[in-house]
């Protein structure tokens, strides 16, 4: 056997060796590729209805928060009517009342006066 014969055999070995390797690798690779599908379709059975329930959440959360929007502009509102009507109640009753308060101390003080002495002033 010469030379070239050996190195014929021994490159012959090799393109074996390297056939062997990449059908290997293949069979592993394919093996992978159907897991990697079996995932991504798992995934998309189960992602694309949790994505649908995620909206329709989402979607009621906006509609609670525009009616507590809502429910809270009309509380302000009713607070500034509120408060604008007892400041109103306030200044349309502070001054009778305290003239009242006024005139009926005065009429006490001075109906004490008629009865303890008929006017005339003590001195304390």
């Amino acid at each position: 056997m010469e030379t070239t014969e050996a190195a014929a055999v021994i490159a012959a070995a090799a393109c074996a060796f390297a056939t062997a390797l990449l059908l290997w690798a293949t069979v592993a690779l394919t093996g992978a590729v159907r897991q990697l599908r079996g995932a991504a379709r798992q995934l998309h059975e189960e992602a694309i209805p949790a994505i649908g329930e995620a909206r329709l959440l989402l979607a009621e959360a906006d509609h609670d928060l525009d009616r507590m929007d809502s429910l809270l502009g009309a509380a302000e509102a009713l607070s500034t009517t509120v408060d604008s009507a007892s400041r109103l109640a306030y200044d349309a009753f502070s001054t009778p009342v305290i003239k009242a308060m006024a005139i009926a101390n005065g009429t006490g003080k001075a109906a004490k006066r008629l009865r303890d002495g008929g006017g005339k002033r003590r001195v304390s």
